[in-house]
């Protein structure tokens, strides 16, 4: 464990763009830490603890059984405020709110998430700790057991059903619908193209994989969004970037393939791109990476593309074999969204002696 001050966000807190405001001398380092202390505090009384640098665990028993012959780390995140990585995210966007609002800066009340799992919850959990009102915005087929502790939680859960002729998740559709100019609710996801500090809160992970595990030669992160492998990636600036995505549902790696080999950005950044478009009918035993666009792809790919990695499509059968293998040779309670990362080094092994990052990100509800 590392010695210290315990808190990412006030360890890391002068590499956050939100400390700009405390650089640029809008509020002192005094006020930043108290803004962050104070939303820690409200944390830990809904959730029972705040947000604390997690473990890097020893993977080599895990790397053994699986016929590895790379030095693995683990980085878990299941026990994380939310029961994952998503509340790092939206803690980040909370502290930039608060400052604004610090400031003499109006923002809307009320709080906005398109989710179905984790990414809801620790939205909920935030929200609840400042009193906020959260409307989640979730598919029909929403797993109950996400939905009633929303309900406990206190959000506002809308299930939303495809419209006639509808293209995209419906969810996330409704979301912006719900946040756009004038409806009366602030953007508050883990998409960075709606709600752009959700990656600097989650550049904490990729400090602190930097700061346990020393030199890192490769990561191997699951995607469904992009905001996890794109942040982490940034705190760790030396590794190759290897996003991994499952064989039925991988728009990101069909999206490198049409936008290689000469990866023009201006090109990608024009409204009519073609690059990243839906994915048919996801399917997955990963669940959580069913995103069927991946909506920080550019910065995403740009990041893999010149750290020398690629994207990776993990069959389906090493997507389930990661999940057992975690379960059956380290003590993490991982989902199988979680370990879908780890389904990519299987798919993909690095090579003898390197030092490869796996994440464990959610905790198995099952």
């Amino acid at each position: 464990m590392l010695s210290g001050e315990q808190n990412p966000f006030l360890r890391y807190r002068e590499q956050l763009d939100i400390y700009q405001k405390v650089t640029a001398g809008d509020i002192t380092d005094e006020q930043f830490v108290e803004i962050v202390s104070k939303v820690d505090e409200g944390v830990a009384a809904v959730w029972g603890h705040g947000f604390r640098v997690t473990p890097l665990l020893d993977g080599q028993s895990l790397a053994q059984a699986a016929g590895l012959e790379a030095r693995v780390s683990i980085k878990v995140e299941a026990n994380n405020v939310g029961g994952s990585h998503k509340a790092r995210h939206l803690m980040g966007v909370m502290i930039f709110d608060q400052i604004k609002r610090a400031i003499g800066s109006e923002q809307p009340e009320r709080l906005a998430i398109a989710s179905c799992g984790n990414a809801a919850i620790g939205a909920a959990v935030i929200a609840r700790a400042l009193d906020r009102p959260l409307d989640v915005f979730v598919p029909e087929w929403a797993d109950a057991s996400v939905v009633s502790t929303l309900d406990e939680l206190g959000a506002h859960v809308n299930r939303c059903e495809r419209r006639s002729g509808e293209l995209g998740d419906p969810a996330y559709l409704r979301f912006r619908e719900a946040t756009s100019p004038g409806a009366g609710a602030a953007a508050f996801g883990v998409q960075n193209t709606d709600t752009p500090m959700t990656i600097d809160g989650g550049k904490t992970i990729g400090f602190e994989i930097a700061e346990q595990a020393g030199h890192v030669d490769a990561l191997y992160i699951q995607v469904g969004g992009g905001a996890l492998a794109t942040a982490t990636a940034f705190g760790v600036p030396g590794a190759r970037l290897y996003p991994v995505q499952a064989e039925g549902c991988a728009p990101l790696n069909r999206a490198w393939e049409r936008w290689g080999p000469e990866f023009d950005l201006d090109a990608a950044q024009q409204l009519d791109q073609t690059f990243m478009t839906p994915w048919d009918n996801p399917t997955s035993f990963a669940t959580g990476i069913l995103d069927d666009i991946t909506y920080d792809w550019i910065p995403l790919l740009h990041r893999t593309y010149t750290s020398g990695g690629h994207p990776i499509v993990a069959p389906e059968v090493e997507i389930k074999r990661a999940y057992a293998l975690a379960h059956e040779h380290t003590d993490v309670n991982v989902c199988s969204t979680g370990t879908a990362g780890f389904a990519g080094l299987l798919t993909e092994p690095a090579p003898v002696n390197e030092h490869v990052v796996v994440l464990f990100t959610g905790i198995d509800r099952s």
